[in-house]
């Protein structure tokens, strides 16, 4: 890559993946937690087929958000803790490259994640997931979820209180991610028509785009703090 800052970005971002792949700590607390909450929904709700097909969209946003808060917690901490976050912040660069690094990173941990659990949802509840809409769907919400996450996780990491101040700023932030996510999924695995589940999907393009632009100008200012 010549663009500085393109490498810049990849730089934190492939420092994330070789610490996590050499550690082997957050992946798998995500994965183990994720499964757990799908066995508890499905030992804790005894369903019949058509109100498993219901709940599913709810019960997988459900799983995605807890394991996502718990893996931004995890790596944000990690660096501050390990005194990484005070070295990329001295280093030359763009304050916002960390941020990309770091969405970057923390976008791959999800999503190894959803492709762990969705199959395992769908073995568990007979229900087939593998419909190219609830992936579109996945995917957006992903990222709408992790650009404010890396946000308020860069913002909480300051405080004693970051386990638990992080779920209280993020949860009503990603409120309309997680309710656009839970419409079109459901949507596309009741097989709605595409006019019902557009303005679901105009919703998450949306969001994602503008909070994704809305860190890249607040970065600097909030990681200062």
């Amino acid at each position: 890559m010549k663009n500085p800052y393109l490498r810049a970005v990849w730089a934190v971002f492939r420092k994330d993946l070789a610490a996590e792949f050499r550690s082997r700590e957050l992946i798998p607390a995500m994965l183990v937690f994720a499964v757990l909450v799908v066995l508890i929904f499905y030992f804790a709700l005894e369903l019949d087929v058509k109100a498993r097909t219901a709940i599913t969209a709810g019960a997988l946003w459900v799983t995605f958000s807890f394991a996502g808060t718990l893996g931004l917690n995890r790596t944000m901490s990690a660096e501050k803790d390990q005194g990484c976050l005070d070295g990329l912040l001295l280093a030359p660069l763009d304050r916002s490259a960390i941020y990309f690094g770091k969405f970057f990173s923390n976008l791959a941990f999800m999503l190894i994640v959803e492709v762990i659990v969705i199959p395992a949802y769908s073995l568990l509840y007979n229900i087939n997931l593998f419909n190219r809409g609830l992936l579109l769907v996945t995917l957006l919400g992903s990222v709408g979820y992790v650009a404010v996450g890396v946000l308020l996780a860069s913002m909480s990491v300051q405080t004693r209180t970051r386990d638990v101040l992080l779920p209280v700023l993020l949860f009503p932030l990603v409120l309309p991610v997680i309710v656009a996510a839970v419409k079109a999924s459901g949507g596309f695995l009741a097989a709605d028509a595409f006019t019902e589940i557009s303005p679901w999907l105009n919703l998450l393009l949306v969001y994602d785009i503008i909070f994704l632009a809305a860190a890249f100008m607040v970065f600097d200012y909030v990681v200062e703090e």
